[in-house]
């Protein structure tokens, strides 16, 4: 028993480790581009534009909104993960003890390993699950976000007419080198964020 409530314990360790890289790797705020102070989009009907999409996803409301409910759920799995992770190693301990002791009797000691087996199998798949279940939300969040995005750029561009709307980012810098006043991040967050900001006050 005592083999197995190790690898359990890696198993777990694993599970909220994969949990806290999932959490973060979403909270890359530095890895955003700065914006330069004062540039001013001059960029005219047929003109090529291109927007810092890292910048205007982490300046977005929506998504700060959406990423402050996923963290609440988060801390909460991880907590729920830790308590029964302390749960199941007291009462592994404490069995292993009473058998060293000399306890419980065979019968007992084989009931009782029986449920620690069962129930290490059973924290293994809804640690699993659970895990499953914060990837699957994260990726909906980054739908829902970009969702609003695309939809939204849609109906700017009917007013402005470009001819072509360049995303670029830290991951993806298909830009090296941009005049500033092609830059339209900050004229496409401002209409963004004003356009959710009235949708969210009218729920």
């Amino acid at each position: 028993m005592k083999k197995s409530t190790l690898i359990f314990e890696i198993i777990l360790t694993i599970a909220v480790a994969a949990l806290f890289v999932l959490f973060f790797t979403s909270k890359k705020d530095s890895d955003r581009i700065a914006i330069p102070e004062g540039s001013e989009v001059t960029a005219k009907k047929g003109d090529v534009v291109y927007i810092q999409l890292d910048t205007l996803v982490n300046q977005y409301d929506m998504y700060n909104d959406l990423k402050s409910e996923f963290e609440v759920k988060f801390y909460s799995v991880q907590d729920d993960l830790s308590k029964k992770s302390r749960a199941f190693q007291n009462d592994a301990t404490d069995f292993q003890n009473k058998v060293k002791k000399g306890l419980l009797t065979r019968s007992q000691a084989e009931s009782l390993q029986n449920s620690l087996t069962s129930r290490q199998t059973e924290l293994q798949q809804y640690s699993q699950k659970k895990q499953r279940d914060m990837q699957e939300e994260e990726q909906v969040m980054i739908n829902r976000v970009m969702d609003a995005i695309n939809t939204y750029i849609k109906k700017y561009n009917k007013t402005h007419n470009y001819s072509l709307i360049i995303s670029t980012s830290t991951s993806t810098n298909v830009i090296m080198l941009g005049n500033p006043s092609l830059d339209i991040t900050n004229d496409v967050l401002k209409g963004l964020n004003d356009e959710y900001i009235k949708n969210r006050n009218k729920k």
